[in-house]
């Protein structure tokens, strides 16, 4: 997987010069990516849960408990879907959390080729509708998602968020 979200590094504003003395600033302490692989078997649903939690807390994320709740809801469900629907061709699965200055992204790779879309509700199924609860937290959270192709012939589906609220942008 790439490092997307990551944006480039700022750099001085108003199209001057950074005297000769500073650098450029560095990544927090926070910023970074983090990349584990699991079995896809329902029992790596809880695991990653707890994977990600424990390294946001780890690394001192400043992270509200509600966008925590919300990309653990995200993992969960992006987890569950290899799982379900991807296990027969991806008996392993990667989630993989990067970690930037004002983002956070989480995403969850296989190796099935299928590219999933989101359903449209039916309160008549049980289940379903798990990549629709994806794209409404992260568009309430003012973030974005996608799913993509990798070059093995698989799919990665991510959620960005930001750090922050947009309402406290």
């Amino acid at each position: 997987m790439d490092d997307r979200g990551r944006g480039d590094d700022p750099g001085p504003g108003g199209g001057g010069h950074a005297p000769d003395d500073l650098s450029p600033p560095g990544p927090l302490p926070y910023e970074g990516v983090w990349r584990f692989t699991a079995a896809a078997v329902d029992a790596s649903v809880p695991q990653a849960r707890r994977a990600v939690r424990d390294l946001l807390a780890r690394q001192g994320v400043p992270v509200s408990d509600d966008l925590v709740q919300g990309l653990l809801v995200i993992v969960s469900e992006l987890v569950t879907n290899v799982v379900k629907h991807a296990a027969v061709l991806s008996p392993t699965l990667a989630v993989e959390v990067g970690v930037g200055a004002d983002w956070v992204r989480v995403a969850v790779e296989d190796n099935h080729p299928y590219r999933p879309t989101a359903l449209e509700t039916d309160h008549g199924r049980l289940g379903g509708r798990g990549l629709l609860l994806v794209r409404e937290i992260t568009k309430e959270a003012g973030g974005v998602c996608d799913v993509e192709h990798t070059a093995g012939g698989g799919k990665v589906i991510w959620a960005a968020l930001p750090l922050k609220p947009p309402h406290l942008l």
